[in-house]
């Protein structure tokens, strides 16, 4: 399984944000529109399907949404047809369905998001990819907070998915 370091933290404007990333030329890649369905699962963790500018994606993951760093495990694998969603409906039990516009930036092997989260508001994520340790995940992952000027006390410790449930 891969693994991410994350953060997640609700914003009312990306300017700042934006303005920033221009400061350390981070790499801008483009602008997702992301549609995630959240399928009920037997076991620990998430599991959802993502249709992402017309591709589709299954991805499970699981993460600590204690205290401490909030890694994530996570595997992705990419489908291809053109009934994917039809036919995982018919698999499993949806729970939630996300859909969001994504402006993605990289920066330190770190993507950052800038979500626009339709009836939840605007969001910055970071997913920091651990490359060889967790410990130097975590250096790159405190630069890019830091370079971003983001409150690391401010973050939101729950999925999409758990927002959109209260």
């Amino acid at each position: 399984m891969a693994i991410n370091l994350e953060l997640k933290i609700k914003v009312d404007s990306f300017r700042k944000i934006k303005k920033l990333l221009r400061k350390t030329n981070a790499e801008f890649r483009g602008t997702l529109r992301q549609k995630d369905i959240y399928f009920s699962i037997n076991s620990k963790g998430l599991l959802k399907l993502r249709r992402q500018n017309g591709n589709y994606e299954l991805i499970y993951y699981n993460r600590n949404e204690g205290k401490g760093k909030r890694f994530s495990y996570y595997n992705v694998i990419n489908l291809k047809g053109k009934q994917v969603e039809e036919t995982l409906k018919k698999l499993g039990r949806v729970e939630t369905i996300i859909e969001k516009t994504r402006e993605l930036y990289y920066l330190k092997d770190t993507r950052i998001h800038l979500d626009k989260v339709k009836s939840l508001g605007k969001f910055v994520e970071l997913e920091t990819l651990v490359i060889s340790t967790k410990s130097e995940a975590a250096s790159r992952f405190a630069f890019v907070i830091e370079a971003l000027e983001l409150d690391y006390q401010n973050q939101i410790r729950k999925s999409y998915k758990n927002l959109i449930k209260e």
